[in-house]
């Protein structure tokens, strides 16, 4: 399954990748606003040619109940990316508390101009569960949780933004 997302977003380039690699931005998005149980940066180093980030999270899911009794109630997963510093790219994969042998997750990240103090940002991810019998049903869950996650990061960023630095 790949997913496709645009959003634009109120800050320049520059503004933009400061914020997204921002830790406290970060922690009050993942936590007061997505209200996920538990978040952290367990790693993030900096070099002329890129950052290295490595978030654990606990999120919030809304679960149907097939997929609630495979992943539990301690479901967590681990985002490793990578920012290119030259092509402005942030490639990602996650890596889930369960099934990591059977799930695919990874995605590239970018913004491109659209005016004066505003990105688009843009968003691929392939996703991809092999669970016979619930493959679909977890791809359907990851997937609409991708989406909800970023929609309401974009319209979070969009709210600070309006606040102003």
């Amino acid at each position: 399954m790949n997913i496709h997302l645009e959003h634009d977003i109120r800050l320049g380039e520059d503004a933009f990748w400061k914020t997204f690699f921002d830790r406290g931005f970060n922690e009050r998005l993942y936590r007061d606003y997505l209200h996920f149980p538990e978040f952290e940066v367990t790693e993030q180093t900096e070099t002329e040619t890129e950052i290295r980030r490595k978030l654990r999270v606990l999120p919030k899911l809304d679960m149907p109940g097939a997929v609630q009794k495979v992943l539990g109630s301690s479901f967590r997963y681990v985002e490793e990316g990578t920012f290119d510093r030259k092509s402005k790219t942030w490639r990602f994969k996650t890596i889930p508390s369960l099934l990591a042998d059977k799930t695919k997750n990874e995605g590239v990240l970018r913004v491109e101009a659209a005016g004066d103090d505003k990105v688009k940002r843009i968003l691929d991810v392939s996703l991809e569960v092999k669970v016979f019998g619930l493959g679909g049903t977890l791809e359907s869950t990851f997937e609409k949780a991708i989406r909800d996650g970023w929609n309401n990061s974009a319209r979070y960023m969009n709210e600070q933004a309006a606040k102003g630095p």
